[in-house]
């Protein structure tokens, strides 16, 4: 497995760097085939915040996790990773993906570790629908605004396709537009 560790704002020290792959090679063994690992440090209002996403046998994952101290920060998005591959691990593997391995290779679970019972999934229990009207992302972010939600879909008037503009923890706002 590759592991990138890169750095928003804030150097990268050799230590930071080993220690973040040595953590993160952890999640190696819950997987059959993990082609990469990218580990971004950044810090922001003296918070230490460690985001690590995870690409291999056809999944992504994705944690992120904020402390006083990088290397605590580390320790619980790893963490974090780890309850997620569990709780999600009977999910994974009845996914079906094309030129992958069985499905009982997807993600193993250590031989030394107790099996964990996975937490039960949460299920849709509503549908909603609503009529669209195109609209550029600014005036998306005013109508979440209005109707005091974390994040608004709509039809982007610039680019024909439809969008999620959501509210970030910092305050700011993301948007999500798809690659077709």
């Amino acid at each position: 497995m590759r592991v990138i560790v890169k750095g928003k704002n804030v150097d990268v020290t050799d230590t930071l760097q080993r220690y973040a792959e040595k953590k993160v090679d952890k999640l190696e063994k819950y997987f059959h085939n993990l082609k990469e690992a990218r580990v971004t440090q950044s810090t922001q209002k003296g918070w230490h915040i460690v985001e690590v996403t995870l690409e291999g046998d056809g999944i992504t994952l994705r944690g992120e996790e904020r402390s006083t101290d990088m290397y605590t920060s580390i320790d619980q998005v790893v963490e974090k990773l780890e309850t997620q591959i569990k709780r999600f691990k009977g999910k994974l593997l009845e996914r079906a993906h094309p030129g992958q391995p069985p499905k009982e290779h997807i993600i193993d679970s250590p031989p030394e570790q107790p099996e964990v019972e996975p937490a039960p999934l949460p299920q849709i229990v509503r549908t909603k629908s609503f009529m669209m009207k195109p609209m550029p992302a600014e005036e998306a972010a005013i109508q979440m605004e209005m109707v005091n939600h974390d994040f608004y879909v709509f039809l982007n008037s610039d680019t024909e396709h439809i969008n999620v503009i959501y509210k970030r923890e910092d305050g700011n706002y993301g948007l999500i537009e798809p690659e077709v």
